[in-house]
């Protein structure tokens, strides 16, 4: 059975201990990780490695002995308890092995988890777990953790009575940096307010997070669509700073309103537009697309359009004086402030 982006980080914190297993692929290795780490720790709990609970099998090694899956799963622990044999960087290669396992396995048996790097819709280790009534496969796509998420790790690192702002200051943080540092910087919040009864702040926040951090485009138009027009410049000096060149930036500004317009557009509406999209999108990516082009009529996104093409052209004429990147930004404050009518 296939777990959606809004069902899997539930499903993560508490997995079903009678389920056959669980695949999870991605692009980043580091998100992928967090997850398994997730998974592994709520099914065998903080000992379970220690009680020999949990076998590990790296894909080479499984490659060089098949039957190691299926001994791994059906072995007995000396410690009762529910066991995990891990499959680390499976691909399609060891899709025989795993079904084989995965077709073997009665209650009691060692739960099979696997990760995989990125996979296609046609992978035959997603339609394993797709298929299998009893197993679940969950993506994990390269985007900032949700509110929820965030709130899961907050209760991880023991962080209770966080005020509005510092939740939003840590939802930003959550959007600049990598999975992996994010958890860095609440376990470091929380040595930071040992012995401290105060509710965390954003200055409590601020002090705790990595000095440095990266803007990514995709930030600055998801801000732009959405009409928060008062974070333009912050994410702007970032961007400035990486070293964006103000012709790219427009030129990612009108990919992403054509991508808009193209959902917008569809006669059937956004929702069955952002399905024809191509390349299509996917996850909470898609969510988000699919809100902001349900908050933009068309004839607004047309302007929006006219807008970038108009910049565009300003910025590739020979007799352009202004500074390029202020004339990318006060078109992103323009169209910011189409999204608020």
């Amino acid at each position: 059975m296939k777990l959606g982006p809004r069902d899997a980080p539930r499903y993560f914190a508490r997995p079903d201990p009678d389920r056959t297993g669980l695949l999870i692929y991605g692009t980043d290795a580091m998100r992928v990780a967090l997850k398994r780490q997730e998974v592994i720790a709520a099914l065998i709990g903080p000992a379970g490695e220690e009680e020999m609970r949990l076998a590990r099998l790296p894909a080479g090694d499984l490659r060089k002995d098949p039957a190691a899956l299926q001994d791994a799963v059906k072995a007995i622990s000396f410690f009762p308890g529910p066991r995990v044999a891990f499959v680390e960087d499976a691909t399609d290669t060891l899709a025989d092995v795993v079904k084989a396992a995965l077709s073997d396995w009665q209650p009691g048996d060692a739960q099979i988890i696997v990760t995989a790097g990125a996979l296609t819709a046609k992978s035959k280790l997603r339609a394993l777990f797709e298929s299998h009534p009893n197993a679940y496969a969950a993506g994990i796509y390269d985007n900032p953790p949700t509110r929820e998420e965030i709130a899961a790790e907050l209760a991880r690192a023991g962080l209770t009575g966080l005020d509005n702002a510092a939740m939003t200051a840590l939802g930003a943080l959550a959007q600049e940096i990598e999975p992996g540092d994010f958890r860095q910087t609440l376990e470091k919040l929380a040595l930071y307010k040992l012995g401290d009864t105060t509710p965390v702040t954003d200055a409590d926040i601020a002090a705790c997070a990595p000095a440095t951090s990266e803007a990514d485009m995709d930030d600055v138009l998801d801000i732009v669509a959405e009409g928060r027009g008062e974070m333009i410049g912050p994410v702007m000096r970032k961007l400035l700073a990486q070293g964006v060149q103000p012709v790219t930036l427009c030129i990612a500004a009108a990919r992403h309103f054509r991508t808009l317009y193209a959902a917008a557009s569809d006669p059937g509406g956004p929702a069955q537009g952002i399905g024809k999209l191509r390349p299509p999108v996917f996850g909470p990516r898609r969510d988000k697309i699919l809100r902001q082009a349900q908050g933009w009529p068309l004839a607004r996104l047309e302007m929006a359009l006219g807008l970038i093409t108009d910049t565009d052209l300003q910025l590739r004429s020979a007799g352009q004086h202004a500074p390029a990147m202020a004339l990318v930004e006060r078109t992103l404050i323009r169209l910011s402030m189409l999204a608020r009518r």
